[in-house]
């Protein structure tokens, strides 16, 4: 038994909800706040979310699951699951796990990246708070200037939210993350759907929603928004061969994956509809395009329609809550694969584990801090996707057929369909590697 497997036994997730909010709020995250609303707007709002749509199906069912049964059958994280994947088939151990570690490094990557722009959200709800940010009204001057020194010069609050990080994951599996999700992603959703409702009755939020609704059945002939589609769908249900994988050595055998896996891709598709039906009618309201995505959409654009509305100043400070329980909740997903690492290898117990993570990340954190837009650029478009592709190839192409379905079936009333392991093998894979491709030569697709 792998020390993984011990600790699973002493800490993991207590409830089938607690791990599916979890799951929910390690995909929960920028991609669905910055990214697809920009994605939606600039790819013709029902022309995109149809392949959207499909793509969400497609990944829930096959990757989604896979990460999960992975990580459960093996009672381990990437290193430990590819280890014993390359075990059952050549009898050694060695290679799959030394290919683990490159999920270790895309989720440790990734989490740097985060902590720096957690660094970014904590101060601007700060601001939200204390009135600062309403102040700056409309003067896209001091707005956009405002963010250029924080994206550069924000130390103190990228301590901050190591800090919080930090105090979370060292309360454990179920005491801290599971219990954190329990709480921030019910207020999320909620939080986001009090400002949907209040947005629909502005004076020009119908122009917005007409403009969601829209389908140009030409534009489904662009490959582009097929590529964007997938690209969004791929790193917005958090499929790199390390968190789900972790979760899921986490999960009791009685809890069906199928069932999991659904509601996961089920409620961050609400998510992310619910962050367009925000954003894109209220800038609408202001007549402004929605042409720009990622940090600037939120820190710049949003900020300057925000103050322009009534009530700005309330809705500004509950957007970024909503922003922070995101980001949160994404941040201990990353960090949790390198954590549960250092747990299994060199047996360290969680706290220690948990600290060293948490300082070697926001040393580097604060040293990227003028590079922050490159080094995820780098991370999410190569070594992330990598990471799905070698998960979904352990679990499909290497790991014996028997025990692959085994593994999914384990807790479920109902065996999967016959379709799981071929759409698995010979579709979510090759298109693992599609997005690798689309990714380094449109230089990011999520």
């Amino acid at each position: 038994m792998s020390n993984t497997e011990n600790l699973q036994k002493q800490d993991g997730f207590k409830s089938k909800w607690g791990f599916i909010m979890a799951c929910i709020g390690s995909a929960v995250g920028m991609a669905n706040i910055w990214r697809f609303p920009n994605m939606v707007s600039t790819y013709g709002g029902m022309t995109f979310l149809l392949p959207y749509f499909l793509f969400v199906l497609l990944i829930g069912s096959s990757g989604v699951m896979e990460e999960f049964a992975l990580g459960r059958w093996a009672g381990a994280g990437p290193v430990g699951a590819f280890g014993k994947c390359t075990e059952e088939r050549t009898g050694s151990h060695r290679l799959g796990e030394a290919v683990g570690a490159l999920p270790i490094l895309g989720s440790m990557g990734l989490a740097i990246g985060y902590s720096v722009i957690m660094g970014w959200i904590f101060k601007y709800t700060a601001m939200a708070f204390t009135g600062e940010l309403y102040a700056m009204g409309q003067d896209m001057s001091v707005i956009g200037g405002t963010f250029d020194v924080v994206a550069v010069d924000n130390a103190p609050w990228v301590i901050v939210a190591v800090i919080v990080s930090f105090l979370i994951m060292s309360l454990g599996v179920a005491g801290g993350i599971e219990l954190s999700c329990k709480f921030m992603m019910p207020i999320l959703f909620g939080l986001f759907l009090a400002l949907a409702v209040y947005v629909a009755f502005l004076p020009g939020a119908v122009d917005g929603y007409q403009y969601i609704f829209t389908l140009n059945p030409a534009g489904l002939a662009n490959p582009k928004v097929w590529i964007y589609a997938f690209g969004q769908a791929f790193f917005s249900l958090s499929v790199a061969g390390n968190g789900s994988v972790i979760y899921g050595s986490y999960l009791s055998k009685d809890v069906g994956i199928p069932g999991s896996a659904r509601n996961v891709a089920v409620f961050d598709t609400i998510a992310a509809l619910l962050a367009a039906f925000v954003i894109i009618p209220a800038m609408a309201t202001t007549g402004e395009q929605l042409s720009a995505g990622g940090p600037g959409l939120m820190f710049i654009y949003l900020v300057n329609v925000f103050n322009g509305m009534p009530g700005g100043r309330l809705v500004g400070i509950i957007f970024f809550i909503c922003v922070v329980f995101a980001g949160v909740s994404s941040i201990i997903n990353l960090y949790e694969a390198p954590v549960a690492f250092l747990q299994e290898k060199l047996h360290l117990k969680r706290v220690p584990a948990v600290g060293i993570i948490h300082a070697i990340g926001v040393v580097i954190a604060i040293l990227i801090q003028a590079i922050t837009s490159q080094w995820m650029d780098a991370v999410s478009i190569y070594i992330c996707p990598f990471g799905a592709l070698l998960a979904g190839v352990m679990f499909f192409w290497v790991l014996k057929k028997e025990t692959a379905l085994d593994a999914v079936n384990q807790g479920n009333p109902k065996a999967v369909g016959g379709w799981f392991y071929p759409v698995g093998r010979y579709l979510y894979c090759p298109l693992c590697v599609v997005a690798l491709i689309a990714g380094a030569i449109l230089g990011g697709i999520g």
